[in-house]
């Protein structure tokens, strides 16, 4: 039985917490070099990503990479009908650490990390099963009304707002991107 992993959330918010336009396409206005870069970088070391049926990551290595894809169409775990590195799971009817190991990763030594990549229930989802760290990184772009990173943001609630509620504090920041002024947030458990 292969140990949990460590979850780590990867998200780029506009200033109103957006992660997407009103219908799911990611914006332009979004798409940032240097996160772009942090984000193939940081996914090349995740064991497996976990994304909703609408959400991918993208990237040369997408296909090639173990997933939990989260769909309410289906009952319980199943294996993806067109991708052998995926299965696809519904927490309303399974268990998360049933799905980790239907994944069928091989043993080893380190505890993997889950990359959660979203899209808003996703994202809302692990904050209850507990992230290890949370990456969020924030855009000074305008998405007004798209699709926000957590259920709930945008409508008076700030993007980091739910993290703070479920205990995780701000570990550090540093400036991704100087010309858009674009800043990742490391955000993790108090203790």
């Amino acid at each position: 039985m292969s140990q949990r992993p460590r979850i780590v959330g990867y998200a780029i918010v506009s200033r109103e917490g957006m992660i997407a336009n009103s219908d799911g396409s990611f914006p332009d206005e979004l798409k940032i070099p240097a996160d772009q870069q942090f984000y193939q970088d940081s996914l090349a070391s995740a064991a497996a990503v976990a994304n909703g049926r609408h959400s991918a990551e993208g990237g040369p290595r997408e296909g090639a990479r173990k997933r939990i894809v989260l769909s309410r169409r289906v009952h319980r775990i199943v294996h993806h009908p067109e991708n052998p590195n995926a299965i696809l799971w519904n927490p309303a009817t399974a268990p998360f650490d049933e799905a980790w190991q239907k994944l069928g990763l091989p043993e080893g030594e380190a505890r993997p990390t889950l990359a959660v990549v979203g899209g808003t229930d996703v994202f809302g989802l692990f904050l209850t099963l507990g992230y290890d760290a949370f990456f969020l990184t924030r855009a000074r772009a305008s998405v007004p009304r798209g699709r926000p990173v957590f259920p709930g943001v945008g409508l008076g609630l700030p993007p980091d707002e739910p993290l703070r509620k479920h205990g995780l504090v701000l570990k550090g920041s540093r400036i991704l991107d100087p010309a858009t002024d674009t800043v990742l947030e490391e955000w993790g458990p108090a203790s």
